[in-house]
């Protein structure tokens, strides 16, 4: 089991509310907490506010009057809840890494884009290169937890040539693979205002280099990410900056002799609400790009490494089918790749044990086929130790040679 965090406001700014305010916000909180459990989430009755109202204040059991309910099912809800919030916290399964027990049907791997939706093509730089020199990058490795949610603790990779680890905070935990789209959108950012600057100086003018704070406001970040600007993305996206700040990365890398160099880095640097809207949603907001983003795109030792993300992958809807397409988008390119299942598994850092993580990217693998992932196909052959993904480029010809354990790529 894991924990997800509630993040409630204080029993001061909760009376501090309107009736109609405090309802909304239990309601939301109930939601949240249905969510987190993977239940359906039933809106609460003005009886079940009533009685949470007074519970949320005073933390008394006894303010639910529990025995006073008729229907057994709301009354262990409503108990449910109110231990949820009293503990601050709700415990979750992780199932979002898992494919559908019951369901036959294919799933579609992308969802649908936002009615508004006017996202074109862009470049996005592979920072993960430049910064960490030409041995190491973070694009074959999981650089979040694969949630949908919230991760917890430490995720350890022991590859060949660096140790990497991923470290959450302790109040909010890891990153999320949503969340780094945020990381996408600053990186993109940055890389347009170096092509801007490198035009300019071209033309023999003296421009400055770019700033390392980007100020964008949360519907542009929304937009960029092709997500709806509902309520409750406002309040999901100061969530996410919270976790990028608090998730470091730690690379230790083991082809240097006795001298092993080791760095740590945030994911982002500090941010700032600089203002919010008349409904106190998160509007414009600062947010400080770290040295190991801006040294490897504005002043890199060499070429800087640009890949371009198609952007549908914003639209991808499973944490482990996103870390595929960058694991393909940087191994296969316009060609193909593949790894042994195992050495997916060891890359991806996902918590599920080797059988289910399998019948997981299996389900993906079918489901590619009515609905596919951006640029690549996916298959996945049997190999003499092991499954092994392929990862083609679509304008790849199919290759007609079975992979063999020595062209499997190594950990």
């Amino acid at each position: 089991m894991a924990r997800m965090k509630l993040d409630l406001k204080s029993r001061e700014a909760f009376a501090a509310l309107a009736l109609h305010d405090k309802n909304a916000y239990l309601q939301e909180v109930a939601e949240r907490t249905a969510k987190a459990r993977g239940e359906a989430f039933i809106p609460l009755t003005k009886d079940a506010l009533s009685r949470l109202r007074r519970f949320y204040m005073r933390r008394s059991f006894a303010d639910l009057k529990q025995d006073e309910i008729a229907d057994e099912g709301v009354r262990h809800a409503l108990g449910g809840l109110a231990e949820a919030i009293r503990a601050g916290e709700v415990q979750k399964v992780l199932e979002h890494e898992l494919p559908a027990k019951t369901d036959p049907e294919p799933r579609k791997i992308t969802r649908i884009p936002p009615d508004d939706d006017t996202q074109l093509m862009f470049w996005v730089p592979a920072v993960f290169d430049a910064p960490i020199k030409d041995d190491m990058n973070l694009m074959d490795i999981a650089p979040f937890a694969l949630a949908k949610t919230t991760g917890e603790g430490i995720i350890r990779y022991e590859l060949k040539d660096a140790i990497i680890t991923v470290e959450g905070g302790a109040d909010v935990g890891l990153a999320t693979a949503y969340d780094y789209d945020i990381v996408i959108n600053m990186i993109s950012h940055l890389a347009e205002a170096v092509r801007q600057y490198r035009i300019e100086e071209k033309k023999g003018l003296r421009p400055s280099l770019p700033s390392r704070v980007y100020r964008p406001a949360a519907s542009e970040i929304l937009k960029f990410c092709r997500r709806e600007l509902g309520g409750k993305q406002y309040l999901d996206l100061e969530r996410a900056l919270d976790r990028l700040q608090a998730t470091r990365v730690k690379i230790t890398n083991l082809t240097g002799g006795k001298r092993r160099e080791t760095q740590s880095f945030p994911l982002i640097g500090r941010y700032k609400v600089v203002s919010r809207t008349t409904q106190d949603r998160i509007d414009q907001i600062e947010i400080e790009i770290p040295t190991w983003v801006y040294e490897g795109i504005v002043k890199p030792d060499g070429k800087p490494s640009i890949l371009t993300l198609n952007a549908d992958y914003f639209l991808i809807n499973r944490p482990i089918a996103k870390f595929i397409y960058r694991l393909a988008r940087k191994a296969a390119g316009e060609g193909e790749a593949f790894y042994s299942l195992p050495e997916v598994h060891k890359r991806s850092g996902s918590k599920l044990p080797p059988h289910k993580f399998r019948h997981a990217v299996e389900q993906i693998v079918a489901d590619a086929k009515l609905d596919p992932l951006p640029d690549y196909d996916l298959i996945l052959e049997q190999g003499e130790r092991s499954a092994i993904l392929r990862m083609r480029h679509r304008t790849r010809p199919a290759r007609l040679t079975p992979a063999t354990p020595s062209s499997v790529a190594a950990s």
